[in-house]
């Protein structure tokens, strides 16, 4: 819908509204709840319809949070924010922001994926769009609604690999719902602004098609080129619709994702988060982790376990980071090794061609010993290479085991354990087990979160190397100086100006990453840079932009979950 924030004669914002009475209340972005000033509610005509009695605020905030806490679960505590965010938008993300460490968690991983799997029976309320093949011939007029009209960022998912949870169909809904709540709540992307849409060309998940309260297209899933065919339509719909849109593809199967990335990423602003905002992510804490480790970047050897399109992501930005401190493109793939369910990718073993530039040659490497060369485990894998950093996306819960941690403390005083697969479950080790197992000497970041480690002096935050530290302020950026494309570089960026804001810079023994209450401030730092890589690779109409000017536009963009006064229009 139209937000239509003007400023008076002194400079203040007030929103302009044409609506009243239960047509205001019932409209999430406009509701002030029990928070309508008195003049609002003669105005507005809101008398004896909004409970008589002014409440503030902060008082309401902390009303809410009580009850968040006082659920007994936490996918009720889900269903409940979720309700509170389709009744009351500012107070929702008011709820987020005051709150961050204790909300987040419950809006997103993990909780969200508890969320997608039950998301027939949860539902309460329309929110995004549903765009199930059966209409792939009224995208256009799906799309063509006045609620729509603000758009500029959007989430899409087909729903076939959510989190580690595989196939969930039109529940992968959540997954877009929860991102773009991040967005706002991170990044200040105004909610008016954001639309999470499913792709929903049926599912393979047997249990969901015969669930009475699915709610999806009951049929197995496209495939092929009637897939491709049908995904095309939405992105030119898209094209049509919001040319300006920042378009992020979450959650796709790596046998689409890779291909939708290539195919669209100089036909509009898009970019795949799974595999550019978790290699960002990964490099920005790496780059942290360098000052507590010891051993420069250029120097690590890193053991990259899950070859898909997230692991292969994370690979490509590492050598990007490591040509960047000084090493050769050749010398930077020989530091990284990836580790699939047949093993380490070797010339033993088949692999696939955007693997390639990783495979190992074994006439390369006569010293290293193994049972067997088409299936060199994750073991002989650290133990040959002499591995100092493990990263995990492969969603096999507890595959960094004892042995393999010992073996890798073995390689180096402080080694670099990254558990990123989520929910909590198919993370690949625990991460108070590593730091157990490692006398408190690993340097570990999980992908979702962890209660804080005892670490027998104290308490210590768990760094959850999660995308919502990236993708955020990456979308700050590229809407607050309306860029045309998102560049490979621009994740390179974003990943060194999070390093930037490590407490980890000027304590080797801190945390990597900054507590999930600055992640505001990150973001927006976070922006800067990329909105004037985006300017200097003249993806925007700005000839230049001074820092100072990028600064404010970025200002000016962000929205903040405040009630700002209501003026009737005229």
């Amino acid at each position: 819908m139209k937000l239509n924030i003007k400023r008076d004669e002194t400079g203040q914002k007030y929103i302009e509204v044409d609506v009243s009475g239960y047509d205001l209340i019932n409209n999430p972005v406009l509701n002030k709840g029990r928070s309508f000033t008195a003049e609002e509610r003669i105005a507005f005509r809101l008398r004896g319809i909004v409970p008589p009695a002014y409440l503030p605020p902060s008082e309401i905030v902390d009303k809410n949070y009580q009850i968040v806490v006082n659920s007994p679960s936490d996918l009720e505590r889900h269903i409940y924010l979720r309700n509170l965010q389709d009744r009351n938008e500012t107070l929702f993300y008011a709820l987020l922001d005051k709150y961050t460490e204790q909300i987040m968690p419950l809006v997103y991983t993990p909780t969200v994926g508890l969320a997608c799997q039950k998301f027939g029976q949860i539902y309460r309320r329309a929110r995004g769009v549903f765009i199930s093949y059966p209409n792939r011939d009224y995208i256009d007029e799906i799309l063509d609604h006045i609620h729509f009209d603000d758009t500029e960022v959007i989430v899409v998912s087909d729903g076939e690999r959510i989190l580690g949870l595989g196939d969930q169909g039109a529940g992968g809904m959540g997954i877009p719902i929860g991102k773009l709540s991040l967005y706002t709540g991170c990044a200040g992307i105004a909610p008016n602004k954001t639309l999470p849409i499913i792709l929903d060309v049926g599912t393979d998940n047997q249990e969901l098609l015969d669930d009475p309260l699915y709610l999806g297209w009951r049929h197995k899933r496209v495939r092929g080129q009637e897939y491709d065919d049908f995904v095309d339509k939405f992105v030119q719909a898209i094209k049509r619709r919001f040319p300006d849109v920042l378009l992020q593809w979450e959650d796709f199967a790596q046998n689409n994702a890779l291909k939708l990335l290539n195919r669209y990423k100089d036909q509009l602003c898009t970019f795949n988060d799974d595999i550019q905002g978790t290699a960002s992510i990964v490099v920005g804490a790496l780059l942290s982790a360098i000052n507590a480790s010891g051993i420069p970047l250029e120097q690590q050897k890193i053991t990259v376990v899950g070859a898909g399109s997230a692991g292969v992501g994370i690979s490509n930005l590492i050598v990007d980071a490591m040509v960047d401190a000084g090493l050769s493109r050749e010398a930077a793939y020989a530091n990284i090794f990836l580790v699939d369910r047949f093993g380490l990718i070797t010339d033993k073993v088949s692999s696939l061609d955007f693997q390639k530039p990783f495979v190992k040659q074994l006439e390369n490497y006569p010293n290293w010993q193994f049972a067997d060369n088409s299936n060199i485990n994750l073991l002989e894998t650290v133990q040959n290479v002499k591995a100092t950093m493990l990263i995990g996306v492969c969603a096999q819960g507890g595959i960094f085991t004892r042995d393999v941690i010992d073996a890798l403390s073995q390689n180096c005083p402080r080694p670099i354990v990254f558990p990123l697969s989520n929910p909590t479950e198919k993370a690949e080790a625990n991460p108070h087990d590593v730091l157990d197992w490692t006398d408190g000497k690993a340097i570990v970041g999980t992908g979702t979160a962890f209660p804080l480690y005892d670490t027998g002096s104290g308490l210590r935050r768990i760094d959850q190397v999660n995308n919502s530290y990236i993708f955020p302020g990456i979308g700050l950026g590229v809407r607050a100086v309306n860029a045309r494309r998102i560049t490979d570089r621009m994740f390179l960026i974003a990943a060194k100006a999070l390093a930037e804001t490590s407490p980890s810079k000027n304590d080797p023994q801190a945390n990597l990453l900054p507590p999930l209450k600055e992640v505001r401030a990150v973001s927006r730092h976070i922006a800067q840079a990329v909105a004037k890589e985006a300017v200097a690779a003249k993806l925007t109409n700005y000839d230049s932009l001074d820092e100072k000017t990028i600064s404010n536009l970025i200002d000016e963009y962000m929205w903040a979950p405040v009630y700002l006064p209501y003026r009737k229009k005229i």
